[in-house]
């Protein structure tokens, strides 16, 4: 279905665009004879493995005939911290989006739910997505749902956006993305981002095994094939380079296996900005030493550490959002409280970034892609600077390597 050949004119262009790129940061524009249109595309909790689970073809396909490898979330590996480290290149720590719930002494209490803290710019401008870094130098983008996109980081939005609507069809999402494909040429977006939340859901709700969350891999895999059809349908498909990326995995979890906090710790001297598979806790005045004592070091299924000694390789503790003690689960296990029980299976993140079940995905197929190149070390701070180099774009430096996504266009 998605044969294609890549035009060496084309494949020689793009090359030449990475090579002048990567050399030094920040990322230097490129001037191309046609640059590609990007379309990146989130899916929510797709595991690396679901790709080979036989239930997403158009998907399959496109690695096939393009670039693709498992892909390491940041720490946490939750969505909001993740999703925003995509498109800045930087860790939570870094951009200071350091969990899908967390505490600023300024603004307060940020969640998912809380409309004014995610439209609030000041919670986000730590970081500088890609579409601010293109929006001001002219580049136009669009962003169908991402984290961030409805506040005017650094006093800039995307030229198009929509407000998060999860009730809003995946088919439908991918009709506003075409809408904006019809545009004229001066007024189209060369960079669009589409994001599907519904496998992550049913991950949540019933396990990354159930039969639920295969049949939400099949939707969101068709509602890919109904873009890709939809961009050959108007002639642009051969100069899209879309790019499909998750920001995290899912690991099965059971009642079976709950760390109960009552059972180390009086819950109420603890303030819990969230638990589950990580957990973020903040002693109560006065009893600091005593949640040290009892919470502290590792036990089984569960390691806690003050935020300073959190270790190195989860590049998290200096953000002032950080809480006090950062808590990891083992994978498959869960911290909870008697008053908030684990009540039934179902599915959970944001353990350990190198754990398996965490890895995320990311493949790229388009103009002077290398068809079949499996991609090893890829870590999600590695694709704001691809995007720039796609884009032309000059970007902050971040903390990927932009050498990572070379093999995806240079042999």
């Amino acid at each position: 279905m998605f044969d294609r050949l890549f035009g060496l004119a084309r494949a020689a262009v793009l090359t030449l665009a990475v090579a002048a790129c990567a050399a030094t940061p920040p990322v230097a524009p490129v001037e191309t004879a046609q640059a590609p249109n990007v379309i990146m595309i989130s899916i929510d909790g797709f595991r690396a493995d679901y790709l080979e689970r036989g239930a997403t073809p158009v998907l399959a396909q496109l690695a096939a005939d393009g670039a693709s490898g498992p892909m390491k979330p940041s720490f946490p590996s939750v969505t909001f911290p993740n999703h925003y480290t995509l498109v800045t290149g930087l860790h939570p720590d870094h951009h200071g989006i350091v969990g899908n719930n967390m505490v600023d002494a300024e603004l307060g209490r940020f969640s998912l739910g809380n409309k004014q803290a995610v439209t609030d710019r000041r919670w986000w401008d730590q970081g500088e997505p890609i579409w601010v870094s293109a929006e001001r130098q002219g580049v136009k983008t669009a962003t169908m749902f991402w984290p961030g996109s409805e506040a005017d980081i650094r006093g800039v939005r995307p030229t198009y956006w929509t407000p998060f609507d999860q009730s809003m069809p995946g088919d439908a999402r991918v009709d506003q993305v075409l809408a904006w494909m019809d545009l004229p040429a001066a007024q189209r977006p060369a960079l669009t981002t589409l994001y599907f939340d519904i496998v992550d859901t049913m991950g949540h709700n019933h396990g990354p095994d159930a039969p639920q969350t295969l049949e939400a891999l099949r939707s969101v895999d068709a509602s890919v094939g109904r873009l890709v059809e939809g961009l050959k349908a108007r002639g642009l498909y051969d100069n899209t380079m879309v790019v499909v990326v998750s920001d995290h995995g899912m690991a099965a979890t059971s009642p079976d296996r709950v760390t109960v906090l009552d059972d180390i710790i009086d819950p109420e001297a603890v303030q819990i900005v969230y638990s589950g598979a990580v957990a973020f806790l903040n002693p109560v005045a006065g009893r600091e030493a005593e949640v040290e004592q009892a919470l502290l070091g590792s036990r089984p299924h569960l390691d806690c550490w003050r935020k300073n000694e959190i270790p190195a390789r989860f590049v998290l503790g200096s953000n002032p959002r950080v809480s006090a003690i950062v808590c990891a689960s083992e994978p498959g296990w869960l911290l909870a409280t008697k008053a908030r029980p684990v009540s039934k299976p179902g599915g959970a993140h944001g353990y350990d970034n190198a754990a398996p079940e965490m890895q995320a995905v990311f493949i790229a197929h388009g103009p002077g892609v290398i068809a079949g190149r499996r991609l090893q070390n890829l870590d999600s701070v590695d694709v704001q600077p691809f995007l720039a180099r796609l884009l032309g774009v000059t970007a902050p430096r971040g903390d990927g390597d932009p050498n990572d996504t070379l093999p995806v266009t240079v042999r």
